[in-house]
C-alpha cells in the first residue's frame, strides 16, 4: 500500500480538483439567501433534485420570510408533501420564518452561531448558507462528506460531522474550503458512490485509503 502523508493527500486532492473541478457549485436552486435556507431545511434525506421540483411552487406562494411567516403549517405541507418528513419540516419553515422576522427583521444573518438559532437550522445547514450564500469560508459535512472524506483518509477515527469538519478545516486552506466541500459532495454523488464506487472513473486513487487497501 502506498503511504502518503496526511498533508499531502490533502495537497494532492486539493490540486486534482482545483484543475478537473474548478467550478463546484451547489445544485440547490435559489435566489437569494431565504430560499437557500429554505431549500437546505427541505434537503435534509431527500434529493436536491426533488428539493428542486417542489420549491418553485413554495417560493411562488411564499416569496419572502414575512408570508412564510404568516403561513399555517398545513399550507405550507400542502406544498412539499412530496418530500420526506414534511410535517415536521413544515412546522419548522414556518417557525423559521417567523424568528427571522421577529429577531432579524426578515434578514438572513451571515453568521454560523446566529444561523443555529433559527429553528430548524443546524449546524450542517447553517454551513451551508455561510458557504454558498455569502461565500465564507466554511465546511458543511453531509452523509456524502462524511463518508468519502473517510473513505479517501482525509479524515481519521471521525466519529461525528463536526469532528469530520474541525479534520477537514485544519487541513485544506480556507480560499478553497467552500468549493472543496462541493468536491466532496460531487464526488460522493457521481462516482464515490456509497455501494458501489466507481473507482475505475475515479482520478485520486493514488492518494485513497480505500482503493489502496481495496487493491492489496
Amino acid at each position: 500500500m502506498k503511504r502518503v502523508d496526511i498533508q499531502s493527500k490533502y495537497d494532492a486532492f486539493v490540486e486534482y480538483f482545483d484543475e478537473h473541478m474548478p467550478v463546484a457549485e451547489s445544485e440547490l436552486k435559489f435566489l437569494n439567501p431565504y430560499q437557500l435556507v429554505v431549500a437546505v431545511m427541505l434537503s435534509a434525506q431527500c434529493t436536491d433534485k426533488r428539493v428542486n421540483m417542489t420549491t418553485p411552487a413554495l417560493f411562488e406562494r411564499f416569496s419572502d420570510p414575512k408570508s412564510l411567516a404568516e403561513a399555517s403549517q398545513d399550507d405550507v405541507y400542502q406544498l412539499i408533501k412530496s418530500i420526506s418528513y414534511p410535517n415536521n419540516k413544515a412546522k419548522n419553515l414556518v417557525k423559521m420564518a417567523q424568528v427571522l422576522m421577529s429577531d432579524y427583521n426578515g434578514i438572513v444573518p451571515d453568521d454560523l452561531d446566529e444561523l443555529q438559532k433559527l429553528p430548524g437550522v443546524g449546524r450542517k445547514t447553517a454551513n451551508v448558507v455561510m458557504a454558498v450564500a455569502f461565500n465564507k469560508p466554511a465546511m458543511p459535512v453531509d452523509t456524502h462528506v462524511f463518508r468519502v472524506s473517510a473513505r479517501i483518509g482525509l479524515t481519521k477515527g471521525a466519529k461525528t460531522p463536526l469532528e469530520t469538519e474541525k479534520q477537514l478545516v485544519a487541513h485544506i486552506p480556507q480560499n478553497v474550503l467552500s468549493k472543496a466541500h462541493h468536491w466532496l459532495i460531487l464526488h460522493g454523488r457521481y462516482v464515490c458512490n456509497a455501494r458501489k464506487p466507481k473507482c475505475d472513473e475515479c482520478g485520486i486513487t493514488d492518494i485513497c485509503d480505500f482503493y489502496q487497501k481495496k487493491g492489496k
